[in-house]
């Protein structure tokens, strides 16, 4: 027993001078390999006298134990152990204490939008490549860029997309139940202008730049899920690019005949008394028969002050700002991705309530297409839409013509009901 415990010290010591053998330094090594040699020099008196002395065989081992201790005590002479890596080092730093280990350089990374890096691309926002985390109205708490996608297309695209299909779908239901409105007043072939030239122009550019902006909108939202799988990738790339560019060259045109329209319609729309009354009834829906009004009726001015004005102002100042029209701004990722959050929110909005006035205004009810193509409209169909309106061209306190004179167009006489 005490022969096997002297070998396993003299193993140990031996491994020891290997070990110290790989470190860097003649002396070191040479140093370790003393205590070995005597390790190994007691296991040989140790067989030679294991018998004859035992006293000697104690000693034996004693001097292999010490030796032993000694060489595993600690680092030999002119070890320098590597520095720990520390969470503040730099990814220099950590390139000697933990080569290969480029955790610093991710954390930069993932932290660059709230402490930006160094970067040799060009940009204002060249140094964050990730945003800070940030949380929208019906996004997670993640980072900007990510909580924007999670808005557009858990939210806005789904439902948005729902709200103008329902909306047609609506429009639709109205038309093949109840079919057009209007007819009942005997025509009488006195014709009143409703809209002047300057009136029906400014009418006439707002509608096209609209149509433009709401088709290619919708080409560019809902368009990969319904004309993709139809056109293929090549036509639908050069369609929608097509499109976006006719959206960008559309918007400011919409936006300047939006002001327009406004200052012309703006003194006829103001609201009055008298739409309390044509909204408890619903416009004629209960009760029979239209409420009396006066040149616009209650639902004209709702499209008027909530389209017109204050989407308007919303879908347009959201759209200078994602085609970069307005100075002082820096237009960063988290400003063009508020804007498209806005806009096109604000834009489903508008396309519903337009849907309902381009209803009216050319099937939904008889006559309102001529009205705003020719600018007149018969005396007895403004008696039974604008009763209001009408008594005040009779009493002449409200001209039946209004812009120069020239020979009104000779109407059509509408068919009576039996």
């Amino acid at each position: 027993m005490r022969r096997l415990l002297i070998r396993s010290a003299a193993a140990a010591a031996s491994l020891a001078v290997m070990l110290a053998a790989t470190l860097p330094g003649t002396a070191t090594a040479q140093s370790a390999a003393a205590p070995a040699a005597s390790s190994s020099q007691a296991a040989d008196a140790a067989d030679a006298g294991t018998t004859a002395n035992p006293a000697g065989t104690t000693a034996a081992a004693n001097a292999a134990s010490a030796s032993n201790a000694a060489a595993l005590s600690g680092p030999p002479a002119g070890f320098v152990a590597p520095v720990m890596p520390l969470p503040e080092d730099s990814n220099a730093q950590r390139a000697k204490s933990q080569p290969l280990n480029n955790a610093p350089f991710w954390r930069g990374v993932r932290e660059s939008g709230v402490n930006a890096g160094i970067s040799n691309l060009p940009g204002a926002e060249k140094g964050v490549l990730i945003q800070p985390f940030v949380q929208y109205p019906g996004s997670r708490h993640t980072n900007a860029g990510e909580a924007w996608r999670q808005v557009r297309n858990e939210w806005i695209i789904p439902y948005g997309g729902s709200l103008v299909v329902i909306t047609l779908l609506a429009l639709a239901l109205f038309y093949f139940t109840r079919g057009p409105i209007g007819g009942h007043e005997r025509h009488s072939g006195r014709l009143i202008e409703r809209f002047t030239y300057f009136e029906r122009a400014a009418h006439w550019a707002n509608a096209i730049a609209f149509s433009v902006l709401a088709i290619s909108g919708l080409v560019m939202a809902f368009g990969k899920f319904v004309l993709l799988p139809l056109t293929g990738h090549s036509l639908f790339g050069w369609l929608t690019y097509a499109l976006k560019t006719g959206h960008n060259f559309a918007g400011p045109l919409f936006a300047v005949s939006l002001v327009i329209v406004f200052i012309t319609f703006v003194r006829d729309n103001i609201p009055s008394r008298d739409d309390l009354n044509w909204l408890a009834r619903g416009g004629g829906l209960f009760g029979g028969g239209e409420p009396p009004s006066g040149r616009f009726n209650a639902g004209e001015k709702i499209v008027f002050w909530g389209g017109v004005f204050a989407l308007g102002i919303v879908v347009v100042g959201s759209g200078f700002v994602l085609d970069k029209l307005l100075p002082g701004l820096a237009y960063l990722r988290p400003d063009m991705q508020l804007a498209h959050m806005i806009h096109a929110t604000a834009a489903v909005f508008m396309m519903c309530l337009f849907l309902g006035h381009i209803y009216l205004g050319t099937i939904g009810m008889k006559g309102a297409y001529r009205a705003m193509k020719t600018g007149y409209v018969d005396e007895g169909w403004a008696e039974e839409h604008h009763s209001l309106w009408a008594d005040d061209v009779k009493a002449g306190r409200v001209p039946a013509q209004r812009s120069q004179r020239r020979p009104p167009p000779v109407l059509p006489a509408v068919a009576q009901p039996h």
